[in-house]
């Protein structure tokens, strides 16, 4: 039996890994932390979990959770881990981390686009990009797991199979991506507000969003050579999801079910990848662990459509994929919807 503490238990992915966990048969949650002052029972956090969890929220403790945890998942914003992260490892603790301070293995870069030093350059080299679907033989040896972004899964599954064959320009990439309103996290801010963001599609971060250089340094180490994307986010009026089309263009003359072939070749071992005939909806995917891609050719072009749930296969599940993979148990253990 694993002994799980979730670090960060207030927000929106926290809630999901609580969903699944109480769902794996050999996985029990015994400690939960929140910056909270009030220390509130993670049943108030998130009434909907009522009667099936009774745990109280308690401060951030590096001893407790060695005593009671083998594993800390970290749901803590992007900074915050660099201070946790070592003292859970100096005890002994394997770490999930769902921020992005262990994704980029430049610390420079990390620096140039989230504005903070990195600290820990121990971690960072030690850290394993926690994406199954491409690092799978890394993560059961693993005691630090990156979590990916949800924006960079949508597009980086959407495109390794490409990218790997070299069969598409790596610098005409074009991802434009979607995300529902929790994929800003719990906080409140001004243009999250009902008012401000129903009814409304809007751009954001247009040329300099975060996950740029982390969709860029993963493909360019699947498909040996430099990557180079145009990414542009945009906030859409629904609670979750991820949708994102690609373009790329092919190197030569392409053949759209030869790329089907090819999708469904590379993604054979992977349980939670469906390579779908028609164009994917975020309804599809939503609520599950699963990423639907479908490749389509137009006009010579190629162009991927890619959905997923933000909060699971974006968060939450690929960190319990992640977590079954370091323990040793079948990557699909605790997923309701298989």
């Amino acid at each position: 039996m694993m002994k799980i503490a979730i670090v960060g238990a207030s927000g929106y992915a926290a809630r999901e890994l609580f969903e699944i966990l109480l769902n794996h048969p050999d996985a029990r949650i015994t400690v939960a932390t929140s910056r909270r002052d009030e220390a509130p029972r993670v049943e108030e956090s998130h009434p909907g979990l009522a009667g099936r969890i009774s745990l109280e929220c308690t401060p951030f403790d590096v001893d407790r959770i060695a005593a009671d945890a083998d594993l800390a998942f970290l749901a803590l914003p992007h900074t915050a881990s660099l201070e946790v992260v070592p003292a859970l490892r100096s005890k002994g603790v394997k770490v999930i981390d769902l921020s992005a301070d262990y994704r980029i293995k430049n610390a420079q870069v990390y620096e140039q686009w989230y504005g903070h030093a990195h600290t820990d350059p121990a971690g960072l080299s030690e850290a394993i990009y926690g994406l199954p679907e491409l690092f799978r033989d890394r993560i059961p040896a693993a005691s630090l797991i990156a979590n990916p972004g949800c924006y960079t899964s949508a597009g980086i599954l959407g495109l390794a199979p490409l990218v790997a064959e070299g069969l598409v320009d790596p610098k005409s990439i074009i991802i434009d991506a979607m995300s529902g309103v929790s994929g800003a996290g719990r906080a409140p801010k001004p243009n999250l507000h009902f008012p401000e963001c129903n009814e409304s599609v809007v751009a954001y971060s247009v040329g300099n969003h975060r996950h740029t250089p982390e969709i860029e340094h993963i493909l360019s180490e699947v498909g040996g050579e430099a990557v180079e994307t145009l990414f542009t986010p945009h906030l859409i009026p629904m609670d979750r999801g991820i949708n994102a089309t690609i373009h790329a263009e092919p190197r030569s003359t392409v053949v759209e079910a030869s790329l089907v072939e090819l999708y469904r070749s590379f993604y054979h071992a992977s349980p939670f990848i469906r390579v779908c005939a028609r164009i994917p909806a975020t309804k599809d995917s939503a609520r599950t662990n699963f990423c639907d891609v479908a490749p389509k050719v137009v006009r010579g072009r190629i162009i991927i459509f890619s959905c997923l749930d933000n909060l699971i296969k974006g968060a939450a599940g690929v960190a319990v994929q992640n977590m079954n993979l370091m323990f040793g148990y079948p990557e699909t253990t605790g997923f309701w919807r298989l």
